[in-house]
């Protein structure tokens, strides 16, 4: 993402995040792979007109392709990655919440790609892990957004 985009993104994200309602389903609102919906640019755009405009640019998409209801709402489609998900049919099949409860975890669905390093989806297993640790809520409440700023904007550190 062209980095004055990225920085115009998250600034407005954040704002959005707390308007954000507090009543958010959790569950729902978190991917089988565990990644935090609720936390998502393109959810938080369905409120902020000014975000819609700024993926839009980013994307090269229309405003109405860039706001997302949540892996569930979308029925396992995330709006602005290119392909289909693999591991929301396979979460469904396997009844299972997220992917930390299944006995396979984790499983090559869940592989990070070093060519799409910069996408937040390559933070997955960690989230898992933490869920797992933490339980589904308390992570929503207290680390899932912050995973995304670290992951995003935070110098890397051994």
């Amino acid at each position: 993402m062209d980095e004055k985009l990225m920085l115009q993104a998250r600034k407005l994200a954040q704002e959005a995040l707390k308007k954000q309602s507090k009543d958010i389903d959790y569950k729902h609102m978190t991917a089988p792979c565990g990644l935090p919906c609720f936390t998502c640019y393109a959810h938080l755009a369905g409120e902020s007109v000014e975000l819609r405009e700024v993926l839009a640019a980013f994307f090269e998409k229309p405003l109405e392709q860039i706001t997302c209801k949540g892996c569930r709402g979308e029925g396992g489609k995330c709006v602005h990655l290119p392909m289909p998900c693999r591991v929301y049919p396979c979460a469904q099949e396997k009844g299972v919440t997220v992917c930390s409860q299944c006995a396979d975890f984790p499983c090559d669905f869940l592989h990070p790609y070093s060519d799409q390093a910069h996408l937040y989806h390559n933070t997955k297993v960690f989230n898992l892990c933490l869920i797992k640790k933490m339980g589904l809520e308390q992570w929503a409440k207290t680390k899932a957004a912050q995973v995304l700023d670290t992951y995003s904007f935070c110098p890397w550190t051994l």
